[in-house]
């Protein structure tokens, strides 16, 4: 196949590779606007009644394959003829390229790179075990080393379910490696890479896991050798050297550990009974030597040929230390029973049932989370939101009344309380219902921490505020220099510090844990890269340090008397979902040691397309190549749009050419957002926190210039242009948290926008106002506000009049955000929970009649809280970022996954730091 050519909805973009079983092409599906790899079975096996099967069986076997270290099938196509697997693009170097360039070097991996990798290679061979399937052709170039360490097993093509009825008549499969027409006859054929084959693999006998489980130890004998174990000139001396040759573990590093020595040595007996029988224990071993484990070997597997002699030998000692240890039983009891017994760690995806709809993942902390003493699960579903609660040992979850658009929801210390945001600020609500219980005015909060004495602690944003049990808030930190938003806080035990995020949104990698001691008030990195601190302590009083990096969970020891971390992160988890922006992960904690988190819902790392979708659900794809996308505002030709990207270096503006799908780059400072058009389409404002507003040239004929500055503008939203452009429209969030509109004169000078002086655009005195939007006669302003105690839209009439705020209207009846006015037409859109709703209205004489709302786009699918998506200048349709989901992605908005015995996990897989 030639590049462009269409298979099906595939796209070919290039050849990646070939074997036995067909060529790999990488290839576009143009669907789901993702890159996969199409395995295209070759013209003389599609004519080949058997060999058609066998590909079929193949891609059957894949499917039933689902773990995060296993390249995953996506489907067959076929087309003209032509039949292909779909399967996971992995990006990265195989493990044959990153041997390669250090086989030259005489050298092998250093063992802190190379036993994680081990590590994650069992874990994707004890998956497939345990299904009954065998790789059986494992070796370096089928293992994908990702950049962020995750490793991928591919070509599951010689694997198939194991048959227990075939007997002692092999039935195999054709390798992809070795396919001359000498090494395909015969009673047993062979298959697998010679260098990496188990003897009786290379004698052409049937096989089972055993095979998978010598090529394993031969691929890591490679790794920290940086040699192959079994090297000659050609594939028949190479096949004689597995049969024949003593495997040596001579040229292992000093440095090896005997107990991986050990392992290795058991993996690599010439005779499969003797072999180690279950990868799973290979496994263990390597966890155990990650985390430091005592360096003790027990059982070694015994070399075939010296079976009977090493029983005779071993018979009287067996019987002497039987004796030994019958008598020390009653001396050790006493000391093993003040040892902790370590439990094996479960894993339970629980399905919460079709009727739950967990809101995606956002920056107010987790949508799912835990009471302190494991008995009751908490979370928000439906739309708009509410709170459910459900004791683990009853069938079914009970609704909070009266939490309608709850967020941030969290457990007192007790267990006896929920506090949650909504309406105008905190609230909280016994886990048993009742009424809701105010505790305080304040902004939205990016996760909460109850104290003891029943003080709230609460992330806002610009800082952290601490709401009374009494009443009434105050800041106790805010954003230092070159930070964004502080979040996610927990008040650590003990009550003398307190553990947050200090955020950097589009680069996890700069974003910081920090604590805040108390009472001095003193803020101190603890570590960077980090998101969604998480301090737990064990039975035993160890402490460790939990965090998320993209998708992946670590712990680190931490010392709650220095405030520091000892030792080494270690990955724990790599599929919690987390808020692509600022990398808030879904996942919480019991005191009684279980781990609760949601599965992520794809392998894109957060990635975004563009689509248009119009009111019957009608989807067309604006920008092909996927990003990380947000606020899109089209220009008032409908011809561009500007949006905000995020990179490796942070968030830009940058335009999108409709027409020509080419982007344009427009700012370059790192951290520039929520840009909108000027109404002639020839400036994009946009914020930078903590600096002010700032303009552009649409067309990049221009540096950004300031347009407003001040302390005061630590966090400014540039919402809507009035229609003759001589007025922009502007939330700011002022102590404690409650957001503001304003306004602000401009004219054009220069080239460029001037501004006056800005203004208090006047709203209720209760709750929070945002997202003001100008009418298209300019008359009116429609905007967000919770001075009803929840999210609704309402209408003001523009300029106020000078007698003060003047009448509103309310728009929305049950809950709103993010209102459009249609420029074509007598219409107000907004967002309700997952829907778009519309209303039409009329104006005359400072009266505004707006009739009943009604469902304008069922499911909406936007991002980041509703503001991801704008409507077009006709009112026919809506531009929106969707998120480049996997095929499962709908079954995790009501699956959640518990790890019973976490703490048990945590003690053996993190050593504790000194």
């Amino acid at each position: 196949m030639n590049v462009d050519d269409i298979l099906g909805s595939y796209r070919i973009l290039g050849k990646l590779g070939e074997g036995g079983m067909g060529e790999v092409y990488r290839a576009r599906d143009t669907k789901l606007n993702r890159d996969v790899a199409l395995k295209i079975l070759p013209d003389a096996f599609a004519s080949d009644p058997d060999r058609l099967a066998r590909f079929t069986r193949e891609a059957q076997t894949l499917a039933s394959l689902n773990h995060s270290n296993i390249a995953h099938i996506h489907g067959l196509e076929e087309a003209g003829g032509v039949r292909a697997l779909v399967m996971e693009l992995v990006d990265g170097e195989d493990l044959s390229q990153k041997l390669e360039g250090l086989r030259a070097q005489g050298t092998g991996l250093p063992l802190d790179e190379a036993l994680p990798i081990a590590k994650q290679i069992a874990e994707a061979l004890e998956a497939a075990h345990e299904q009954g399937i065998v790789h059986r052709d494992l070796k370096p170039a089928n293992v994908k080393v990702r950049p962020d360490g995750m490793v991928k097993v591919l070509d599951f093509g010689l694997a198939k379910a194991l048959d227990p009825t075939a007997g002692s008549s092999p039935n195999v499969s054709l390798s992809p490696t070795l396919t001359s027409p000498a090494m395909m006859t015969g009673v047993g054929m062979i298959l697998g890479t010679a260098a990496y084959m188990a003897p009786e693999q290379a004698k052409g006998r049937a096989v089972d896991k055993r095979a998978d489980i010598w090529a394993f130890g031969v691929v890591v004998h490679e790794m920290l050798t940086g040699r192959r174990l079994f090297d000659a000139e050609d594939m028949s001396e190479t096949l004689a050297a597995v049969l024949t040759r003593d495997v040596s573990l001579a040229t292992l590093p000093t440095a090896i550990p005997p107990r991986l020595r050990a392992l290795l040595r058991d993996c690599l007996v010439r005779d499969p009974r003797q072999r180690l029988r279950d990868i799973g224990d290979a496994r263990i071993a390597l966890e155990q030597i990650i985390a430091g484990a005592p360096d003790t070997v027990l059982s070694p597997a015994p070399a075939a040929t010296a079976v009977v002699a090493a029983r005779q030998r071993w018979l009287p000692w067996v019987i002497a230390v039987a004796a030994l240890g019958a008598a020390a039983v009653a001396l050790w009891a006493p000391w093993r029973a003040e040892r902790p017994i370590e439990r094996p760690l479960v894993r339970l995806d629980v399905d919460l049932g079709a009727d739950v709809s967990l809101r995606a993942p956002s920056q107010d902390g987790s949508s799912v989370v835990i009471s302190p003493d494991g008995t009751r699960l908490l979370y928000a579903s439906g739309t708009p939101a509410k709170l459910f609660i459900r004791r683990l040992d009853q069938p079914k979850a009970v609704e909070l009344p009266g939490t309608e658009g709850a967020s941030s929801a969290f457990f007192s210390p007790d267990g006896l309380w929920v506090g949650f945001f909504a309406g105008r600020g905190a609230n909280k609500i016994s886990v048993e219902g009742g009424a809701i219980v105010p505790l305080g005015d304040t902004a939205p909060f990016r996760g909460a921490s109850w104290e003891a004495d029943g003080t709230v602690v609460v992330g806002v944003g610009q800082g952290l505020l601490r709401i009374s049990a009494a009443g009434g808030s105050q800041s106790i930190t805010e954003v230092g220099d070159g930070e964004l938003w502080l979040l996610q806080p927990q008040v650590l035990p003990g009550g003398r510090a307190i553990l947050f995020e200090a955020d950097y949104p589009g680069d996890v990698d700069k974003t910081t844990v920090q604590v805040l001691t108390l009472p001095g008030r003193q803020k101190k990195t603890v570590l960077r890269g980090g998101a969604s601190p998480r301090y737990v302590e064990t039975p035993d009083g160890a402490g460790y340090l939990l965090y998320v990096n993209k998708t992946t969970l670590f712990a680190v020891p931490f010392d709650l008397k220095t405030l520091e971390v000892r030792g080494t992160a270690v990955p724990l988890v790599n599929d919690v979902a987390a808020e692509s922006l600022i990398g808030v992960g879904q996942f919480d904690v019991s005191r009684t040691g279980t781990f609760i988190y949601r599965r992520a819902s794809g392998g894109s790392g957060g990635l975004t397309t563009l689509q248009w979708v119009d009111p019957a659900g009608r989807r067309e794809p604006l920008r092909a190549d996927p990003g990380t996308y947000l606020y899109p505002r089209l220009s008032p030709d409908g011809k561009r749009m500007a949006l905000t990207v995020i990179g490796r270096r942070g968030m830009d503006v940058w335009t999108y050419d409709l027409q020509r799908d080419t982007m344009t780059r427009l700012t370059f400072s790192e951290n520039n957002n929520r840009p909108i058009w000027s109404p002639d389409g020839r400036y994009i404002v946009f914020a930078t926190p903590g600096a002010g507003l700032f303009q552009v040239r649409a067309d990049g004929g221009s540096q950004p210039q300031a347009l407003t500055q001040g302390k005061e503008l630590t966090n400014p939203i540039p919402t809507s242009f009035a229609p003759d452009g001589k007025r922009l429209a502007y939330s700011q969030v002022v102590p404690p948290g409650i957001s503001q509109l304003w306004t602000v004169p401009l004219e054009e000078r220069d080239g460029q926008l001037k501004a006056g002086t800005p203004e208090l655009l006047p709203t209720s005195s209760n709750g929070s106002a945002s997202a003001a939007a100008f009418s298209p006669d300019g008359h009116w302003v429609a905007y967000q506000s919770t001075e009803s105690g929840a999210s609704e839209i309402y209408v003001r009439a523009f300029p106020p009049p000078a007698s003060g705020q003047g009448s509103r209207w309310q728009i929305s009846n049950s809950g709103g955000q993010d209102p459009r006015w249609s420029r074509s037409g007598q219409e107000l859109l907004y967002r309700a929970g997952d829907e778009i709703m519309a209303t039409s209205y009329t104006s005359n004489s400072g009266t505004f009649v707006a009739e009943k709302p009604r469902v304008w786009l069922n499911r909406f699918s936007g991002t980041n809280g509703g503001t991801s998506w704008d409507l077009a200048p006709d009112g026919r349709r809506v531009a929106v970022v969707t998120p480049v989901e996997s095929a499962d992605a709908s079954k995790t908005e009501h699956e959640v996954v518990f790890l019973l015995n976490f703490f048990d996990e945590l003690r053996r897989k993190v050593p504790l730091g000194r």
